[in-house]
């Protein structure tokens, strides 16, 4: 017999995610993150609140319940890293050269 486990229960980050990084400096402290999957690749897109601009994901890859993915942000290269807590729920950290920020995700509920 096959398995009742569906593909639904797999934990899947593609979708828009809200973050809030309240360590990191002014104007980066929220914003969104849209994770996508085409072509059999991940992408990932970082808008900031503040500044009202996005930054593309560069090497964005997903391993068993963790996304990791790369931003330059004002000549910095910033790499994230956000593990899947639940289905709607990341938590992670953004390193770059200064330390590292910790970062709380929350998947935006999806437009009907």
């Amino acid at each position: 017999a096959v398995s009742a486990q569906s593909s639904d229960d797999k934990i899947n980050p593609v979708g828009k995610w809200n973050f809030t990084a309240p360590y990191a400096p002014e104007g980066f402290t929220a914003g969104t993150i849209n994770v996508g999957f085409a072509d059999g690749k991940y992408s990932a897109t970082m808008a900031f609140d503040a500044g009202g601009y996005s930054l593309n994901g560069e090497k964005a890859t997903v391993r068993n319940d963790s996304l990791f993915f790369m931003v330059w942000v004002e000549d910095t290269d910033v790499n994230v890293a956000l593990r899947m807590s639940e289905k709607n729920k990341m938590t992670g950290n953004a390193v770059y050269i200064d330390g590292s920020v910790p970062l709380s995700l929350t998947k935006a509920e999806e437009q009907k």
